[in-house]
């Protein structure tokens, strides 16, 4: 991410990051370009990231961005968002992935419609391209669930052990 990062801001463009604490208390991240935004958890970092993107890109990359690809797509399945969700598949990085994904589809775990939200392309111009031509379909089942603060929290339980 420093590369893109770094990149991006010699383009004079706004780069922000969003960055566990652990991280930088940890020195496993470099020096941010432009704004940063710490925050405490993972889940707290992708929560920002949707409310502060107008769309998604995943870069080639490991674990960590495999789970938050699949984060938004589940996110805009449920219709928690509806921006559009990009796939850089840069010299047939993605080829794998994306034929699992036309897998489960074809084995009916993945509607059609839910297949439709990554949007691949081997050149970033593609994707741009792709991206802004983008028009959510929401799925209408879903479309009557409600996302809100309230409806997403729990009751905290009373885990205290009574002897």
């Amino acid at each position: 991410m420093g590369c893109v990062s770094t990149a991006v801001a010699q383009h004079q463009r706004q780069v922000l990051g969003i960055i566990p604490s652990a991280f930088t208390e940890n020195n496993l991240v470099g020096e941010t370009c432009g704004k940063e935004i710490k925050v405490a958890t993972m889940q707290e970092r992708l929560v920002i990231m949707m409310e502060l993107s107008d769309a998604f890109i995943a870069l080639p990359g490991g674990f960590g961005t495999l789970e938050e690809l699949f984060q938004m797509i589940s996110w805009a399945q449920l219709n928690i968002h509806s921006k559009p969700i990009g796939v850089l598949n840069i010299n047939g990085f993605f080829n794998g992935l994306l034929s699992f994904v036309d897998h489960a589809m074809e084995q009916k775990f993945i509607t059609q419609r839910a297949r439709k939200i990554p949007i691949s392309a081997t050149t970033a111009d593609e994707l741009v391209d792709k991206l802004q031509g983008f028009r959510f379909e929401p799925d209408l089942a879903l479309s009557k669930l409600k996302w809100s603060p309230s409806s997403s929290q729990k009751e905290k339980l009373d885990l205290t052990l009574h002897l």
